[in-house]
């Protein structure tokens, strides 16, 4: 018998909390189970499986994220843009480490384009068109923001800037003021 009060979306928020709690990695239905002192057959009947149990949290990860940017985003443009998109993106990964880890799952084409995904890729060109650039350098800036971001928030959060001054922080705004000079100037091919 199913235990009452379960549903798909309960499931999928209780997996995004238990994400962040101790890792994307370790999230399973049978943890999941634990959590609400059930056994895993109980669970099925609201999920496939493990695969399907992340898959749905990364897809409320895209769309968390993807509302948190679109509101930092509101009325900004150029650099003050860049810095919202940008910030919104290293709070939430700070926030929840899980869910942002979720984010980066690779999802299957189909269930990538239904996603915020797509919404993610807008708001970036959204960014770039302050900058007058046209393609394909618009799809290679949007490649760059995408890499410089996860990449400074991933070795942020792994701990790598934590062992020598200045602050990360200090560092953040800097590498953000770079970005926003090389998109004004951004070089011809």
């Amino acid at each position: 018998m199913v235990r009452a009060g379960l549903t798909a979306e309960r499931l999928t928020l209780a997996g995004a909390e238990l994400a962040d709690q101790v890792g994307f990695e370790k999230v399973t239905v049978s943890a999941l189970a634990r959590r609400f002192g059930v056994k895993d057959a109980s669970l099925y009947s609201h999920l496939k499986n493990s695969q399907d149990l992340k898959t749905r949290i990364a897809l409320l990860a895209l769309a968390e994220l993807a509302d948190r940017v679109a509101a930092a985003l509101a009325g900004r443009a150029g650099k003050d843009a860049l810095a919202a998109f940008a910030n919104a993106y290293r709070d939430y990964a700070r926030e929840h480490p899980g869910r942002y880890e979720a984010a980066r799952l690779r999802l299957d084409p189909e269930t990538a384009a239904a996603s915020a995904g797509g919404r993610h890729a807008q708001m970036t060109r959204a960014i770039l068109r302050g900058y007058d650039l046209t393609e394909p350098d618009q799809t290679h800036a949007v490649r760059l923001l995408g890499s410089v971001f996860h990449g400074y928030v991933s070795l942020e959060m792994a701990g790598g800037f934590s062992h020598s001054a200045p602050d990360s922080g200090e560092s953040w705004s800097r590498v953000l003021d770079a970005l926003d000079a090389l998109l004004r100037n951004w070089p011809a091919p």
